[in-house]
Formats: C-alpha cells, structure tokens, sequence
C-alpha cells in the first residue's frame, strides 16, 4: 500500500470566475485528494493533513464522503483555525483574493504519525500555513519524497484580509529540506529576485526563459531534485540532474483544453498529479509532470470535483493530449 499526504489548508471558498458565475465549495486540499481518489486505485491511501474550524469539521468530513482510500484522521480542529477565502477572477488566470479566516499552521506533531508515507504534498496558500521545522522534521524522519509548492511562501495576508504576492526572501534556508519544488510563473517572479532594487523598479511579473533557468539550476544546487515551472497553456517547464551532474532542462507539452471554466484549485491539482507519478515512479520527473498537466487541466473543466477521472481515462488524456 502506497501512501500520500497531501498537506496545507481546507478554506471554505467563495469564488467569482472569470464569467462572472458563482461558486461556493471548499478548496486546496480538497482538490488533490479527491481526484488522487478518482483514479480508483486500490493500492493507494490518501490521507488530507489540514486543520479546520470546528463548525467546519463535520461538513469537510461529508465532502470526502464516498471517495475510496481516504484516511480522514488528520483533519483536526484542537485551535478552531481554517481558512475563509473569498475570490474574484479578473480574466482566466489573474484574481483578486481576500482572506478572513486563518488556518493555524502545520506543525511537526500533525506529521508525527504519518512518516511512512512515500510522498507529503504540501500546497500552503499563504506564508504561515506549514513551518520550516515541519519540512526539517520529515527530512530527519522520513524517507518519503517532499513535494512543495511556492504558491504559500509568495504569498502574505495584510491585515486588510487582502491576499498579496511577495518576495520569498528566506528561500534558501528552505530549499535543501525541499525534494520537488513547484510553482507557476509569477511565483517564480517572486522567487527570483535581486539582492536591491531601485525604487519602484521591480521588473516583469514574468522572468525570461534564462532567468527561469538560473533560478533552477540553484535551487538544483541547494538539494532540491526537480523543479517545474508551470507555464498556463504553454506546459511545464522540469528541470533535474541526471546521473553524473547534468542538469536537464524540458517543457512538458501542456493537455489541451477547448473551453475554461474554472482555473480555482488547478495549481493544487497539478501537486496532486505529480504526487502520484512520483509515488510510482520516484525518478520519472518527465511521466509525473504528464499526470500533473492532465490532473491541472481536468479542474478546469467545471465547477465540481466530477470533472477527475479514472486512472485509464487520464492514461488516456495524455496519450491523446487534450481532454
């Protein structure tokens, strides 16, 4: 039996797209989790690591309810934390976020009895929700593959309840207790910065290929084993170290879509789709990155979690390369 821990926030979302439609569900973690339990595969436990409100509880448990393989025991309310989020999408891939509630963090203890899992997925939305001493924990701990994604340390809540992107600043103290990073391209913007800026001069919300290039291969020299940088439509962008040292560098075609409905949570589902590539093929970056695309674009094909499919269908999708 294979295990994943897919570890970060359960907010109670209320999101306005791009067309103007309404939607009202929970969000993050909820999004891997269900479609890592939709591919119907009886030799995988899944198990959600997020602290909620104890209002919350009860109704995230019926949320979960009729999926196989889930392990629900590590969704806690002992602080009566979670997130509220509200968001409002501008165009297809550009929002404007506020949060109202807070999820305390993740912390070393809710990890405690999960370090045989072969894969932790940790997709923080904001820069509290999961400590470094819990990433240096299942470093000392465990030999499960550490999966994590920039989106939560790119991210601040103002004490206005906006939600605004910043500098990770302290990256490198993070980066050798980190396996697989993943980002999109405006948290690489965030990620990759100069050491001073002249006033108001801060550079393009999209660094060119080199610099996404530069920003990998230190990462690479920091510990980390592979890096993906999502490029929306484009694909993703994977670089690693072969055996003896060198850095290979290729974009993973992206699975083509006809129409967006909604892009909430496809970030999250991309984590989710290279969790399960990398629980089977722990070295196959190439074939995790294919499971991520397929999982990515599948969320954004409606407003509910039965837009996942089984194993066979998105073995499927990627062969074909489009939904």
């Amino acid at each position: 039996m294979k295990k994943i821990a897919v570890v970060g926030p359960i907010p109670r979302d209320h999101i306005v797209t791009h067309t103007g439609d309404l939607i009202q569900k929970w969000g993050c973690v909820t999004h891997p989790v269900i479609a890592l339990s939709k591919l119907g595969n009886k030799d995988l436990e899944i198990i959600p690591v997020a602290h909620v409100r104890s209002v919350d509880k009860d109704n995230v448990a019926e949320v979960f309810k009729g999926y196989q393989g889930m392990n629900l025991q590590h969704i806690t309310s002992a602080n009566d934390q979670g997130d509220i989020i509200s968001l409002r999408f501008v165009d297809q891939n550009n929002r404007l976020e506020r949060q109202t509630g807070f999820m305390d963090p993740i912390i070393p203890s809710d990890m405690s009895n999960l370090l045989d899992c072969d894969v932790f997925v940790f997709i923080p939305i904001s820069d509290y929700e999961v400590s470094l001493d819990t990433l240096k924990y299942l470093k000392s701990k465990s030999k499960g593959t550490i999966i994590f994604d920039a989106h939560g340390p790119t991210t601040a809540c103002l004490i206005t309840g906006e939600r605004q992107r910043k500098f990770w600043i302290d990256r490198d103290v993070w980066l050798p207790y980190i396996d697989v990073l993943k980002m999109n391209l405006e948290e690489a913007h965030a990620s990759w910065f100069k050491k001073e800026y002249e006033s108001q001069d801060f550079g393009d919300q999209e660094l060119p290929r080199e610099q996404i290039r530069e920003f990998a291969e230190h990462c690479l020299k920091l510990g980390v084993k592979c890096v993906y940088v999502t490029l929306d439509s484009r694909g993703c962008l994977t670089f690693y170290k072969k055996r003896g040292g060198k850095i290979v560098e290729e974009l993973v075609p992206s699975i083509k879509v006809e129409k967006v409905i909604d892009t909430t949570g496809c970030g999250d589902s991309f984590a989710g789709g290279l969790s399960y590539g990398l629980v089977n093929n722990p070295k196959d970056y190439i074939a995790a990155a294919k499971y991520g695309n397929a999982f990515g674009a599948l969320r954004t094909q409606g407003k509910s979690f039965d837009v996942f499919k089984s194993l066979e269908e998105i073995d499927q999708i990627i062969k074909q390369g489009h939904v």
